[in-house]
């Protein structure tokens, strides 16, 4: 509702002139412009480019971060060698690494996917290694009681134990992929919705730009929606609080 509410003013102080069309155009002229985009092709193909790119970069770097998640949780020695420079990795921005992917992977798909993965990385194996540390150690206890082995443990006890807080960061990682492939795509690229942005930017067409962002947006919002339904399906099982 609150949405909808936004967009009806939005609409109205357009129309009613009180905005500049060439600053901020109406909801009606981004829908005009962005029914053109897709009768042209522009649109759907810049999508299809990002969705790549952001998938293979969240499965690289959804593998790499749990893995290290388990590994620097599990273990000591793993939390010795893994977690100092993961947490280095963290406040490292995005715009500072993407001349150092370019110049060491060129201007393809590589240094592109690698940046989401980087941002898909880190927030999972956060996540992963403090859902880790916060399970019950009666749990790891009757697992080797039942004589399990480690490899065992950390994945049928503290993985599954450690599932709520992953997929909190799997949401955020996800959401981290997004503003990752943006900034890929508004540096050396020639594909993708961040290049429409950007060739937006310098021809003025605010519309177009507004498009890009409203896309990004709309695309964030359904992958998060994509792991709230996970969660309800791996965590069937757990009565929260719901408000």
């Amino acid at each position: 509702m609150s949405t909808a509410a936004l967009l009806l003013a939005w609409q109205a102080a357009s129309a009613a002139g009180w905005l500049s069309p060439r600053t901020l155009p109406g909801p009606d002229r981004l829908l005009a412009t962005a029914w053109s985009m897709l009768q042209d092709g522009s649109l759907p193909h810049a999508l299809a480019i990002s969705l790549s790119r952001v998938v293979q970069g969240a499965i690289l770097g959804g593998m790499a971060g749990v893995a290290a998640g388990i590994f620097a949780g599990f273990s000591r020695l793993g939390e010795d060698i893994v977690d100092k420079p993961m947490q280095m990795l963290r406040t490292i921005p995005f715009t500072a690494l993407v001349p150092l992917f370019i110049l060491w992977f060129g201007i393809d798909e590589t240094p592109k996917v690698l940046l989401v993965a980087f941002g898909v990385a880190v927030p999972l194996y956060i996540n992963t290694f403090g859902g880790i540390r916060n399970v019950d150690v009666k749990l790891v206890e009757v697992a080797r009681v039942a004589r399990m082995g480690r490899l065992a443990i950390a994945l049928r006890v503290l993985l599954p134990a450690a599932l709520p807080t992953l997929l909190v960061g799997l949401r955020f990682a996800l959401g981290l992929a997004w503003v990752a492939v943006i900034i890929a795509e508004t540096v050396g690229a020639d594909s993708g919705i961040g290049f429409l942005l950007t060739n937006a930017r310098q021809f003025v067409r605010t519309d177009v730009m507004l498009v890009c962002v409203a896309v990004y947006a709309l695309l964030g919002l359904a992958t998060d929606y994509l792991v709230r339904i996970l969660e309800r399906l791996l965590l069937s099982w757990r009565r929260v609080y719901v408000g």
